[in-house]
């Protein structure tokens, strides 16, 4: 039986960046629809991307501050922050004039 296993270079990185992606896109719109559009894209846009590139950053300061078995990277943090802006560019970019986020109160 041939267990080799499937190398992908930067596969953690990829991971962070897709998880951090999704995030920052998921995040807009439940902020939105939990304040039914009482706050404006631009501020939940603001409010989603400082809470995440802030998560992403508390996570790495742990992995060095408490572990001894996992490491702390800026690789991670340049991943989780392009992941983010790039959901949030995504957000901005779908939800724009033609498109407006709209909920009725």
């Amino acid at each position: 039986m041939d267990t080799r296993q499937v190398n992908i270079p930067y596969a953690d990185k990829i991971t962070h960046f897709f998880f951090y992606f999704v995030f920052a896109l998921l995040g807009c719109l439940f902020l939105r629809e939990r304040t039914r559009g009482g706050i404006k894209l631009s501020k939940a846009v603001l409010v989603i991307l400082l809470l995440a590139i802030g998560y992403g950053i508390f996570i790495e300061v742990l992995q060095y501050a408490i572990t001894t078995d996992r490491m702390a990277e800026i690789g991670d943090v340049l991943a989780n922050s392009i992941g983010a802006f790039l959901g949030i560019s995504l957000i901005k970019w779908y939800f724009s004039k033609e498109r407006p986020l709209k909920w009725k109160i």
